[in-house]
């Protein structure tokens, strides 16, 4: 049967629900961590890997190689799946260091799209700008994460700046972080008009979601600092 939107062939279930995306960055911007986080948070796993300290504390899920669980960075790509919803998601780790962004050119031929991982202090760095304009070439929609809010960071509309300028493309948030370093407490989604709040206590834990109506709701208050609910309020409206 073919496909009336598009006529094509009609995929088989199974296939036309997979999503494949790969996960770019400058080196040690959090990429690994980010997709043992998205693991966790889809049931795939029951507590993300440590990406710290030394020896046997550092490991992460996606980090298999002992040359990576050795010196704590992605040497190959590696594809970890997890359902969510109705669809079976394939999450790419990709190489950050150039040494080996061969591998991560390559996997960018198989994605449907690039989540690009961005340090919130350093913005946009060199491989993530190499790795954005491969990107580019094969037309990749991309997502682009702010990792690292939760330490000294760069503001949110000097981070939107650099990304529109560097890479010249337009920028949507979808969520904005509430606070910074020791006062980040989580993010505000733009899109669900919800708070997902972080548990500073327990990093395993997967955010509470408090719903809202609009940012002068007045349980707003009940979760969130006056000063950092001013701040979010001004930044939102001018975002």
């Amino acid at each position: 049967m073919l496909d009336q939107s598009t006529n094509r062939p009609e995929l088989p279930p199974e296939i036309a629900r997979r999503r494949t995306f790969a996960i770019i960055s400058h080196p040690d911007a959090g990429k690994t961590t980010l997709t043992e986080k998205f693991l966790l948070y889809g049931g795939a796993i029951q507590m993300a890997g440590q990406v710290r300290a030394k020896g046997e504390a550092r490991r992460t899920r996606s980090d298999y190689m002992k040359m990576e669980q050795d010196r704590g960075i992605s040497v190959s790509a590696s594809a970890m799946s997890f359902d969510y919803g109705d669809y079976r998601f394939n999450l790419v780790d990709t190489p950050g260091h150039s040494d080996f962004s061969e591998d991560t050119y390559r996997t960018l031929t198989a994605v449907d799209a690039a989540i690009m991982v961005i340090d919130g202090a350093k913005g946009i760095e060199s491989q993530t700008q190499k790795l954005f304009e491969v990107c580019r070439l094969r037309d990749l929609p991309i997502l682009t994460f702010c990792n690292k809010m939760d330490r000294e960071s760069r503001e949110t509309f000097d981070i939107i700046d650099e990304i529109q300028e560097n890479l010249a493309i337009d920028v949507t948030p979808a969520s904005w972080p509430i606070g910074m370093g020791r006062d980040f407490i989580g993010c505000y989604d733009l899109l669900h008009d919800r708070l997902e709040l972080m548990d500073r206590a327990d990093r395993n834990k997967v955010a509470e979601t408090v719903e809202i109506n609009g940012l002068d709701d007045p349980k707003l208050a009940e979760h969130v600092p006056a000063d950092l609910l001013e701040k979010l309020r001004e930044e939102v409206e001018m975002a």
